[in-house]
């Protein structure tokens, strides 16, 4: 047997064999081993995690933070800690909205000889305008009704004691000034016109008491009205409905759009139904439209109230009178609906326009009338003090037509 020589190829004797040789290619033969472990290595790394896929190989996957191991069907998948930076358009409304709603705190006090004043209840409101060293507050009614003092706190804590500049029952807002002090945002108002079902609305306040609470939610409807009723008056309030929670303590705070604009004033919610309440009700809040409220909140900062024309005069809807009464009225069969008089203020517009008890209504100022609900609303809503307007009423079964100045009455 014989060794071949790298550089001649030539057999050489028995006798002539190199022993340094075969320790070269000890070395060579090394060499190669090591590299085809490594090569390995790489590929059980690669194929690994495919092999335990098929559950042929277990595997472990170090990630620096959690070790997880696999084998099979029943294997886990390695976690890593992520930090994600959420921001969409409703974070974006919130961050610019928030620092202009406010908690507004009812202080009261617990009698007459008491001098501390106690917190009452707690409610949300807006701040809507910032002029020179005041800032200005739009709330509901409800929420500063009764209050002896009432104060406005801010996302910051702060707070500061409001002026309740003028309230309005029937349609539940109020106007505060406070000092402008640390007021750093004011709230836009959009357009509660061009409103669309289906679109979002963040609703934004402090629900029994957590401060700068948001809920979110869709409109459900923007054109249902609830009955409201005031000082002996009732009227058909347009509201927009919507399912984004409403909580005690949301009301007077912002319903929004996606822009971050003021397109309602929350003011109530539906809980039950049914004279038991056992029928439980979820996801029906209602919110003041802001173009309805926006000229109620100018006259209450300006004028600290809101005057409404007034008839002078006690009625009751001819639909619930009692047949047998009604046919005392002497009114034609083809008349179902009018307002019956039943009591005349000495001094009024009505008792100077000839109205007498037992008269009945069926038109003003061309406006047939449907309802006592729908006569009240028309009224509040489209006719002003001091306006001069025809009525129409059935005076011993003939109907008569005579003219009618207004007078005026507040709701505060």
């Amino acid at each position: 047997m014989g060794y071949y020589d790298d550089n001649h190829n030539e057999e050489l004797p028995q006798s002539e064999k190199k022993p340094a040789h075969r320790a070269g290619n000890r070395s060579g033969w090394f060499f190669a081993g090591f590299i085809g472990a490594i090569v390995g290595i790489v590929c059980f790394l690669i194929f690994a995690p495919i092999l335990s896929d098929l559950g042929i190989l277990p595997y472990t996957i170090n990630t620096g933070s959690q070790v997880t191991k696999g084998l099979g069907a029943g294997k886990s998948t390695a976690t890593q800690q992520v930090n994600v930076k959420v921001s969409s358009n409703v974070t974006q409304a919130v961050a610019k909205l928030s620092p202009a709603v406010v908690a507004v705190i009812n202080l009261q006090k617990a009698n007459f000889f008491d001098n501390k004043y106690t917190e009452s209840g707690i409610g949300s409101g807006i701040i809507y305008k910032r002029a020179g060293p005041y800032a200005y507050v739009v709330t509901n009614d409800h929420v500063v009704s009764g209050a002896g003092r009432v104060e406005v706190r801010f996302s910051g804590n702060q707070k500061v004691q409001a002026k309740v500049l003028g309230k309005d029952a029937l349609y539940d807002l109020a106007v505060l000034r406070i000092p402008s002090t640390y007021v750093t945002t004011v709230a836009e108002f959009g357009n509660s016109a061009t409103l669309q079902r289906g679109e979002p609305a963040i609703a934004i306040g402090n629900p029994l008491g957590f401060s700068g609470s948001v809920t979110e939610g869709i409109i459900s409807s923007t054109n249902r009205t609830i009955p409201v009723e005031s000082n002996n008056a009732s009227i058909e309030a347009q509201v927009l409905q919507t399912d984004a929670a409403i909580n005690p303590g949301n009301s007077g705070g912002a319903l929004a759009n996606i822009a971050g604009q003021v397109i309602g004033i929350n003011s109530s919610k539906i809980t039950s139904i049914g004279s038991g309440s056992n029928t439980s009700v979820e996801g029906i809040g209602f919110s003041i439209p802001i173009n309805v409220a926006k000229p109620v909140i100018s006259k209450l900062e300006q004028n600290g109230k809101i005057e409404r024309p007034m008839l002078g005069i006690s009625i009751v809807d001819l639909t619930m009178v009692p047949s047998d009464e009604a046919s005392q009225l002497q009114i034609p069969k083809n008349v179902k609906t009018g307002l019956v008089v039943t009591d005349v203020t000495s001094g009024s517009p009505a008792k100077k326009s000839g109205l007498q008890a037992g008269d009945v209504i069926v038109s003003i100022n061309g406006h047939k009338i449907s309802s006592y609900l729908s006569f009240s609303t028309y009224m509040y809503t489209n006719l002003t003090p001091g306006q001069v307007v025809p009525i129409q009423y059935y005076h011993n079964g003939k109907l008569r037509t005579a003219k009618l100045i207004l007078g005026s009455k507040t709701f505060s």
